[in-house]
């Protein structure tokens, strides 16, 4: 057997000797490399078309093939933005919170009066809906609480910053209410300290108290805005509480759902400190009607 196959081989080799290689024999041997893949490419032509064929004809096997070959990608989790009441922690309260009763639910109003009021504040400075629903939120909580008027309250915050939680002035009135942190840092004590100042929560919360002291202390709203804007000493407040009436009149219109321009613009805002110097004298403003801020249940709350 070996014998044979060694013999077969030496043949060949003798063959290949005798025969060599040519330009002829190359071409011949090329053209049938093409002639071959030109039958392979014809014969899987066709049986795409047969395949094709076959898919238009039988739409269910179409969408199995195509899922086969494109499968649907795993679905993404869906990831939500957080509220902005959830970014803006409110500050801890030094003791838990009382059932509202009659009284603090009167000062509260309406959740629809309240949306008048977020909607109407949002287009006049500007602010998004959910952070304008948010400040008048809490504006009506902490009224509730300090017995005082949240439209007075939202007022003064309009024409001290314009609603704009990080506001400062130059001596340093920071945040919605213009507070005097380095004046009024004890207040700020149980809620973390100054840093607390821009906090829309604690700001509100402050801004209130003091403003609450101040018309106490002064026995009309009108002497307490005075003092609020630093003027107590001075002869006139350069008509700081005239645009603040203003505006709380404006507000009150609007919590009644009267239909209020919002293109009036507030003049700039002011600071709170107990010894400010007030701007040049200016001529007094037309008298503007004031809340009544008592222990009471205040009439002009009442109505809304």
């Amino acid at each position: 057997m070996t014998n044979r196959f060694n013999g077969a081989t030496a043949k060949l080799a003798q063959t290949m000797a005798i025969q060599p290689i040519t330009w002829v024999s190359v071409t011949k041997a090329a053209r049938g490399v093409l002639t071959t893949a030109q039958h392979t490419l014809t014969i899987f032509g066709l049986s795409a078309v047969a395949v094709l064929a076959l898919l238009y004809a039988n739409p269910d096997l179409a969408k199995q093939f195509y899922q086969f070959v494109a499968p649907e990608p795993m679905p993404v989790a869906k990831i939500e933005a957080p509220q902005t009441s959830a970014l803006m922690a409110a500050a801890p309260a030094e003791e838990a919170e009382e059932p509202q009763s009659v009284h603090h639910k009167a000062i509260e109003g309406t959740r629809k009066q309240q949306e008048f009021v977020t909607s109407w504040l949002a287009k006049r400075y500007r602010v998004a809906g959910d952070a304008a629903d948010m400040l008048v939120s809490t504006a009506y909580l902490t009224a509730s609480e300090m017995k005082l008027d949240p439209l007075l309250i939202l007022a003064v915050m309009a024409i001290e910053s314009r609603f704009n939680p990080f506001a400062e002035s130059p001596v340093g009135a920071q945040g919605l209410m213009q507070v005097m942190s380095k004046v009024h840092k004890d207040k700020f004590h149980s809620m973390g300290g100054t840093q607390a100042a821009l906090n829309p929560v604690a700001n509100i919360r402050v801004g209130s108290q003091i403003l609450k002291e101040y018309v106490t202390r002064g026995g009309s709203v009108e002497a307490g805005l005075k003092r609020y804007v630093g003027a107590a000493a001075f002869e006139t407040d350069s008509g700081y509480g005239s645009r603040v009436l203003a505006e709380y009149q404006r507000l009150k219109l609007v919590a009644r759902g009267k239909n209020v321009p919002t293109f009036t613009r507030p003049a700039p805002a002011t600071m709170v400190a107990d010894k400010a110097a007030p701007a040049a004298p200016v001529a007094p403003a037309p008298k503007v009607e004031a809340p009544v801020v008592t222990e009471a249940p205040n009439e002009a709350i009442a109505g809304l």
